[in-house]
């Protein structure tokens, strides 16, 4: 199950809104095939581990036990339901490390299977399964995406110098934020950040998927000349002016009175989209830590950075420390709200 959980991540990125999920094919304590799920709208785990067994070995996979991160699914979507495919190879035995919660799946999967003669074992490292697709079953449990805060710090709890910007994180760490980057759905940054920062929110660092962007700028105060601006990616703008398209540029007017955290997550679930990272700035973080809006950050502090006279970083509050990297002059903290 290990090796379905290490599987179901390489489509991290690439799968949403579908669950990440891997499989393998076992017999007499040998694996004979492998899969993961790799793009949304293709394949899935099941499919990709059956169809990778070697043409010598096929006649094995009627003996086999297939192991599978997530309850295989039972609907037609972009495609055929897996438990067909599993009955008919004849597959005798099928362990599944959590049930598939979605409303068209949610046992009926291990139903299809068992009504076959099908052996299922289910709940087999269940814990660590559910953390696998931890974006998927927080949208669908939760109504809403994901959320991962983001912010880099200097040994003194200083996010920046007070109106200018301010580089803290080193290289190996930027390249890292870029691959969380191309691991989420979408990302979101303040006014203040793009003033300042004028970032492009991208992956330039890391080869994979561009989020979509969002931008709060209830006053529309970013120049049109903002690299935001410059590039082809899809970008939203969240404000209190207009509505309006402009190519891959969408001017998004929200009421005045409207909460901006509310509305940015009710736009992205409105596009399917299923987790979220807020990069800052200060005031747009502590939004969504006082909204309860979080479900894991991520606080980058250079030991080696001491700013005098800056703006202090957030605080996650309640909260419980879950991981710790190091990368050079960089520590990585990671927290889980509680």
């Amino acid at each position: 199950m290990h090796r379905c959980f290490q599987l179901a991540l390489l489509g991290c990125g690439n799968v949403a809104p579908n669950p990440m999920v891997g499989a393998i094919l076992v017999h007499e304590d040998k694996v004979i095939g492998e899969g993961f799920h790799r793009q949304f709208g293709e394949a899935h785990a099941e499919v990709n581990c059956i169809n990778s067994v070697a043409s010598p070995q096929q006649h094995l996979i009627k003996e086999s036990t297939l192991y599978v991160s997530l309850e295989p699914c039972n609907h037609y979507g972009k495609t055929p339901p897996c438990t067909d495919l599993i009955i008919k190879n004849k597959i005798k035995k099928v362990v599944i490390g959590c049930i598939d919660s979605f409303e068209k799946v949610n046992g009926s999967g291990i139903a299809n299977l068992t009504s076959a003669g099908i052996e299922v074992i289910q709940g087999v490292m269940e814990t660590e399964a559910l953390m696998v697709n931890k974006r998927f079953f927080t949208f669908h449990h939760k109504q809403r995406p994901y959320i991962i805060l983001k912010w880099a710090q200097s040994n003194n709890k200083k996010i920046s110098q007070t109106g200018k910007r301010t580089y803290i994180t080193n290289g190996y760490t930027n390249i890292l934020v870029h691959k969380w980057r191309s691991e989420e759905g979408a990302i979101i940054v303040g006014t203040n950040t793009v003033l300042q920062d004028n970032p492009s929110l991208t992956t330039r660092h890391w080869k994979g998927n561009n989020p979509m962007r969002l931008i709060i700028d209830k006053n529309l105060k970013i120049p049109g000349d903002a690299v935001v601006f410059k590039d082809d990616q899809p970008l939203i703008i969240l404000n209190n002016k207009k509505q309006e398209q402009k190519g891959n540029k969408l001017f998004y007017k929200t009421d005045k009175d409207e909460n901006m955290v509310v509305a940015a997550i009710n736009i992205l679930c409105q596009q399917n989209i299923i987790s979220l990272i807020v990069e800052g700035g200060a005031v747009l973080l502590q939004s969504f830590i006082d909204a309860g809006m979080w479900d894991e950050a991520r606080i980058i502090t250079n030991r080696l950075m001491h700013i005098d006279n800056g703006l202090a970083a957030p605080s996650p509050g309640k909260s419980e420390m879950f991981d710790t990297i190091t990368m050079g002059s960089d520590e990585i903290q990671f927290f889980k709200k509680v």
